[in-house]
């Protein structure tokens, strides 16, 4: 179960853990023995709360909070009747992926926050195949999405059959509230 927003768990880290402070984006070591409260666990990812500041610990690091990660929260491919080997399989298992890559500060994924422009398939010679996203950011000056990027980047390499993969995060059109989906903008109290 994911945690979402007002669902606050306390957590000592057992174990210094490499972590990325949001909404910076920079990397650092919290030291084990530090109190923390998780406010969001969802895509296989925790966002903590350590000293009133915000940071992202990859699911990989749930043994330092004390905490196993459940494998389905790490990957979004759903039960396929095998590797995709269509261009539309492929896309519905990398749409399915981009649903996993949450805002660290929002408990919404990429796809349903309007921050995904785009998401096409091509197949390569040997069988295999190549997708190409273009996605924004809630705000420019972000420091998380060079990591939101490399996070989605990282997810779609993970299908099956997929060998290429390029995410460009783009500022034209800028992101607004309204490329929000309905279930996201109800999750936020927008409606």
């Amino acid at each position: 179960m994911g945690y979402r927003h007002g669902d606050i768990q306390e957590v000592t880290l057992t174990r210094d853990c490499p972590a990325v402070a949001v909404p910076w984006g920079t990397a650092t070591t919290l030291e084990a023995g530090r109190v923390g409260y998780i406010s969001q666990q969802l895509g296989g990812t925790f966002t903590v709360m350590v000293d009133g500041n915000l940071y992202r610990i990859d699911g990989r690091h749930a043994d330092a909070l004390g905490l196993e990660l459940d494998p389905s929260e790490e990957l979004g491919m759903g039960v396929d009747a095998g590797p995709p080997t269509t261009v539309e399989a492929v896309e519905r298992a990398a749409w399915r992926q981009l649903g996993t890559c949450y805002d660290p500060e929002i408990p919404v994924d990429i796809v349903n926050l309007g921050l995904v422009y785009g998401c096409q398939v091509k197949p390569l010679e040997d069988g295999k195949f190549r997708i190409d996203v273009r996605m924004t950011l809630t705000a420019a000056g972000c420091g998380m999405g060079t990591l939101l990027a490399d996070e989605a980047r990282n997810k779609l390499l993970g299908i099956p059959n997929v060998a290429e993969v390029d995410v460009d995060l783009v500022w034209d059109p800028p992101w607004s509230r309204d490329m929000m989906s309905e279930s996201a903008q109800l999750e936020m109290g927008l409606l």
